[in-house]
């Protein structure tokens, strides 16, 4: 255990150096970036559905109310790592990108036997995008342009403690706390005939957001899930230089000016979820989700933030979870997830529609289990402002199960 306890310190830190990069994408220009779903254990698998699943194998970061699940005297690690081949395309060209980062490290331990609580970190946002000569007109309509070159990095972690209680047999209740930090960069060089001017600005980010959940079992098969993300103001403030370039030489117009900045809204969200068990073999997990950006009343330079809604649909079976043949206990899993996006650019929707498959690989009798997940995905489409974005992801997640305070039988 204690070999196992330093490992994941190092996964820690390795994880939290290098979040703020775990995607690579141009729509990642947009607000915070490009919002990341750290799924654990096999829900990237099941379509990233999740909200009603009573998960006793894993931590469900769906729905923190799903924690009483976990067994008296286990406690669970989980480190998670995703690798990503993407390709982008446009009227003109056609670009390929691959990643691969840690994407969160968490543990969930019962604190009696009606409550149990865990702690996660992981990323929440990602902006990491380049664009290089494009040229816009000066004016709506003219001939003349300006070359425009941006690069950006950055985004935003997510400290999450969470508190499940049991209410009764068929009712508990979650309470989560998404403690939100980070900054983004942008720099900008704007090329007007000989004259250059570069803007590099650098915000930091910082705020919290309440989350409450709960699931409900109609019956031993049969689950009802919930939850409520807060509206929530992440604070903004903003350091900014401005240096231009001409003929004449190099005027500095502003040097790390810091000053405040507009304030980023994160939107009330709700989401509700339906699960069913089949002979405790098939498992049908089923969710809805809508955000309401619209009254954020934000918008950004290039678009519009929209009400956005998620469906997803999961399928998993599993042969015997107590089987003493090694590939009855391995569980296959599949999905479907659809979402609207929450961006639209010249009133037309950035959606995101994927597929996903994977596999859970016991590692012992207990709940250690390495579950691999692999989805394809399609994001935007082929307009003059619009890049079509195609994903393969392929999802690794460990987690670990140590039984705690059990006395040994034979000494």
């Amino acid at each position: 255990m204690k070999n196992t306890c330093q490992f994941l310190v190092l996964v820690f830190f390795a994880s939290f150096s290098y979040s703020q990069s775990i995607a690579t994408s141009p729509y990642s220009l947009y607000g915070l970036g490009s919002l990341y779903e750290s799924n654990f254990g096999l829900i990237p698998a099941i379509g990233s559905s999740g909200i009603a699943l009573p998960s006793n194998s894993f931590i469900n970061n769906r729905n923190a109310a799903s924690l009483v699940n976990i067994g008296q005297n286990n406690f669970f690690f989980e480190i998670g790592g995703v690798g990503i081949q993407s390709s982008f395309e446009n009227n003109s060209k056609k670009e390929n990108r691959n990643n691969f980062q840690f994407s969160h490290l968490a543990f969930a331990f019962p604190i009696n036997k009606k409550s149990a609580f865990s702690l996660t970190m992981m990323p929440y946002s990602s902006a990491s995008f380049k664009i290089s000569n494009l040229k816009i007109p000066i004016i709506d309509g003219s001939n003349e342009f300006y070359n425009l070159d941006v690069n950006g990095s950055g985004g935003l972690n997510n400290l999450d403690l969470s508190y499940a209680y049991k209410i009764s047999n068929k009712l508990s209740l979650g309470l989560s706390t998404s403690i939100l930090f980070g900054n983004t960069t942008d720099e900008r060089t704007y090329t007007i005939n000989s004259s250059v001017t570069s803007i590099d600005k650098k915000v930091s980010y910082n705020g919290f957001r309440p989350i409450l959940s709960s699931q409900y079992k109609i019956d031993s098969s049969v689950t009802l899930g919930f939850s409520v993300k807060t509206p929530t103001k992440v604070n903004a403030t903003k350091v900014q230089s401005v240096t231009v370039v001409n003929s004449t030489g190099s005027s500095p117009l502003e040097a790390d000016f810091k000053s405040d900045t507009d304030d980023f809204y994160l939107p009330l969200e709700i989401g509700v979820g339906f699960n069913k068990e089949f002979k405790n073999k098939l498992n049908v997990s089923l969710d809805y989700e809508k955000k309401f950006w619209n009254a954020t009343n934000q918008s950004d330079l290039y678009g519009d933030f929209v009400n956005q809604e998620k469906m997803a649909l999961g399928f998993s079976y599993q042969k015997s979870r107590v089987s003493r043949n090694y590939f009855d206990r391995i569980q296959y899993a599949t999905g479907l997830n659809y979402d609207t996006g929450y961006l639209e650019i010249d009133n037309q929707r950035i959606n995101n529609k994927s597929f996903s498959i994977g596999v859970s690989l016991p590692l012992d009798y207990n709940s250690s289990t390495l579950h691999i997940s692999y989805s394809y995905g399609k994001k935007g489409k082929i307009t003059n402002s619009l890049i079509k974005e195609e994903y393969h992801k392929l999802t690794l997640n460990l987690n670990l199960d140590g039984i705690w305070f059990v006395k040994r039988k034979i000494d």
